[in-house]
């Protein structure tokens, strides 16, 4: 069930709170929402308390008046917010794409607030291929008519990236991304995210940031792989796993930039990783 808190500078963020044991905390992507971590709740919540943030202008949390807010520092510091809401010092964060770059972000400035963390198909260099495809589709309306149209049609608009998935995964997809209203399908984030994006990039490309990524060494950590990602590239991986030879590693086949979290080598890390802290 969604329930509601209010961040310092009053506006009101959406999250849910289920299951018992280890406290993981999912941040999700840029646009996404807590929908993307269904399959953790499904698989998870009778080993984990599984806590799911709606960012900011995502989901069911209110869009800001101020797009300067879609920052990384910002929905960092409503994620703690949370945590002090739940009476939380310390959760593990399964942090996919823009939610993995938080949870590296937290470990470089406030180690004591983490037990681990789970990636899922970041890491501290971002391929120019991937912010070129961001930027191709944030802020546009899809032009799917309904959820199931979507379904449809998305295994071919996601090829050759994405294959081998079952109509009822790219449903459920449709569902979590956009809201179907009498005009069609509409995104479920601030359209201004795109704004805030144009304003925060240099060159075009992201700095790198590895000292982040070091400064998860004293904690678990797995990470999620989509093995087509355009995000996260095999080199990239290469080095993360030599920095940290340690690090849980499930590599996805048929999946690009993010997995679904349902395949079996995404579970095998959130499960190996839950063994790691018990």
């Amino acid at each position: 069930m969604t329930q509601f808190f209010t961040a310092d500078d009053g506006l009101r963020l959406a999250y849910d709170d289920r299951g018992s044991g280890h406290p993981l905390l999912c941040m999700a992507g840029l646009t996404r929402n807590m929908a993307d971590f269904d399959p953790v709740v499904d698989h998870f919540a009778d080993r984990a308390r599984v806590i799911r943030l709606d960012t900011r202008g995502r989901g069911q949390s209110a869009f800001d008046p101020d797009h300067g807010n879609y920052n990384l520092i910002r929905e960092g510091q409503d994620m703690l917010a949370l945590m002090e809401h739940l009476g939380l010092d310390k959760v593990s964060i399964l942090g996919t794409s823009r939610g993995g770059l938080i949870a590296m972000q937290i470990a470089f400035g406030l180690p004591d607030r983490l037990h681990g963390v789970i990636l899922n198909d970041i890491g501290p260099v971002i391929d120019t291929r991937g912010l070129s495809d961001i930027m191709g589709y944030i802020g546009h309306q899809p032009s799917y008519k309904t959820h199931a149209e979507a379904a449809d049609r998305l295994p071919h608009a996601m090829a050759p990236g994405f294959a081998n998935v079952a109509r009822d995964t790219w449903l459920a997809h449709a569902r979590a991304l956009w809201d179907e209203t009498p005009d069609g399908l509409a995104n479920r984030y601030d359209p201004q995210l795109r704004q805030a994006l144009l304003d925060q990039a240099t060159d075009g490309a992201l700095p790198e940031i590895w000292p982040l990524f070091d400064a998860l060494a004293p904690f678990p950590l797995g990470l999620i792989w989509g093995e087509n990602s355009t995000l996260l590239n095999a080199d990239t991986v290469a080095e993360m796993q030599r920095r940290r030879p340690d690090m849980i590693l499930g590599k996805v086949p048929d999946r690009a930039h993010v997995p679904f979290l349902d395949e079996p080598d995404s579970l095998a890390v959130i499960s190996a990783y839950l063994e790691a802290v018990a």
